[in-house]
């Protein structure tokens, strides 16, 4: 049932392009309907399947000639990455709901981006993945080009032609392993197992993890991100923190590490004392922490702090992959999971309770609004999602980051000092967003010029939606990692624990 995830989504896009425009409100009907369903059929899925061992959903030829095949699979990871998407997507949807310009269009390539989403999470041959991978990158220009905000093109632009550089590297580094291994088969299991020679992994893993990681917001290639969530519509902001730039974090783990294992071993010859891939992109990783959070520090506009931020928050997914410890590698996963849910409330909180009523992002002229009376449900909405973002214990975002921290203490513990002071700027970047945006201070509070729109149910259940989420993650974390780690034991990860786990 698994591929109807796919199939929905792809089915209800057709069906609204076919609608007419001004069908606005069966378009957000049928819009939610699919997410709805998708998100039901991946939860059914993550409850039925809680071994966390690699199952098939579909496994068909496809291109025989080449082994190409239509290979779908899940494991605990898959799983868990897809009934995040499935969360995320009802919520876009909601906060979407006022959307009244080419409203079935809209929401047809929401649901094609979505799509493409749940093929990648899905795709066990890597072929198929690729092509997923690809098809991601149509939905998200054009949902920034034509309903986004504030240098929109540029926005969009910029996105679609680093996730391109990021996407060709990926596909050099696949064929050059599809030929060395035989040209034979795409399926991840086929080339995860060739016994591909340490001089081949060092120069392809690099490849391959870097054009996996410049979607997944890696410094210096993190720069289309901010632009790029601070451009788009809220429910595309959310689909871009929550779900696509986890696409990147997925590959690097599921892709470039499993591939070519050998990739994170010592040189020959360390260079200005570094002698690993592994210990190169674990240092890019704690400087796109400190990097983020200090940015988001002195931002003026109130969705660049959000921007900046999960540039800061992804820092912690790709230094826990490089950990290769199961605390490190555990807690990567596991913040995938929370910044998705929070980063996607953050951004509908800034994006569609605030500059949608407000009409602006400045700090400076929300603090006078006082918006903690005028809006006091985004209020107390930012200060939860701000806490949980920060690691308050109770949410996710705390279970994460303490498996990241005492996974990176294991493996460097001078850069875990590091990701400790970037977790106390993180703090302050929030408690100042907070302030200026909602509490103004005493006697210099001004009315807004005009009246704003209270937030509407269909906000509040999105808001709900994703704090519950979260809360059960943070209450309760034993419900993904009995899931994750017997993944993370499979024979797929085999290659990154030749001596056991750290």
């Amino acid at each position: 049932m698994l591929a109807w995830t796919i199939y929905i989504s792809f089915f209800g896009a057709a069906i609204l392009l076919l609608l007419p425009k001004r069908a606005a409100s069966l378009a957000r009907c049928l819009a939610l309907l699919a997410a709805t369903s998708a998100c039901g059929i991946a939860l059914a899925a993550f409850l039925r399947h809680r071994t966390g061992e690699l199952f098939t959903i579909v496994d068909k030829p496809w291109i025989a000639s080449l082994g190409i095949r239509y290979h779908l699979a899940a494991d605990g990871i898959s799983l868990s990455l897809v009934l995040l998407t499935g969360i995320v997507a009802i919520a876009g949807v909601l906060f979407s709901w006022d959307i009244d310009d080419r409203t079935n269009q809209f929401f047809a390539f929401y649901l094609l981006l979505i799509g493409a989403v749940y093929g990648v999470f899905l795709s066990y041959d890597l072929f198929l993945l690729f092509v997923f991978y690809e098809i991601v990158i149509i939905p998200k220009y054009f949902l920034i080009a034509n309903w986004g905000s504030t240098r929109r093109e540029y926005g969009a632009m910029k996105l679609a032609i680093y996730s391109i550089v990021g996407s060709a590297m990926v596909l050099v580094g696949l064929i050059a392993a599809y030929v060395a291994a035989g040209s034979s088969s795409m399926a991840l299991d086929k080339l995860a197992g060739f016994p591909f020679s340490a001089h081949f992994q060092m120069v392809a893993f690099p490849v391959v993890f870097v054009g996996f990681a410049i979607l997944a917001g890696l410094w210096p290639f993190h720069t289309w991100a901010p632009t790029g969530h601070v451009a788009a519509p809220t429910a595309a902001s959310m689909l871009l923190a929550g779900v696509v730039m986890k696409l990147g974090a997925y590959g690097c783990l599921r892709v470039a590490m499993t591939l070519f294992p050998v990739g994170l071993g010592p040189w020959s010859h360390p260079v200005l004392g570094i002698d690993s891939w592994r210990e190169v992109f674990a240092a890019l990783a704690v400087i796109g922490i400190l990097y983020g959070a200090l940015v988001a520090l002195v931002q003026r506009d109130f969705k660049f702090v959000i921007g900046y931020s999960s540039v800061s928050h992804m820092g912690f997914i790709l230094l826990g992959l490089m950990t290769l410890n199961l605390m490190g590698l555990s807690g990567a996963i596991i913040q995938m999971i929370s910044h998705g849910l929070i980063g996607g409330l953050l951004f509908a909180v800034v994006g569609r309770m605030v500059y949608a009523r407000t009409h602006t992002r400045e700090l400076a002229a929300l603090g006078p609004m006082n918006l903690s009376s005028a809006l006091p449900f985004a209020a107390v909405t930012f200060v939860v999602a701000g806490m949980a973002g920060m690691g308050l214990p109770g949410f996710s975002g705390f279970v994460a980051e303490l498996m990241i921290v005492i996974g990176a203490w294991r493996a460097f513990p001078v850069l875990a000092l590091a990701v400790g002071f970037g977790i106390l700027i993180g703090i302050v970047y929030v408690w100042r967003a907070m302030q200026k945006a909602f509490f103004a201070e005493r006697g210099h509070e001004l009315p807004p010029p005009h009246p704003l729109q209270p937030i509407t149910i269909p906000e509040k259940i999105a808001a709900a939606l994703l704090i519950a989420s979260s809360v059960a993650v943070g209450l309760y974390p034993q419900m993904v990692l009995n899931i994750i780690q017997p993944a993370l034991h499979s024979l797929l990860f085999a290659g990154l624990r030749p001596g056991g786990w750290q």
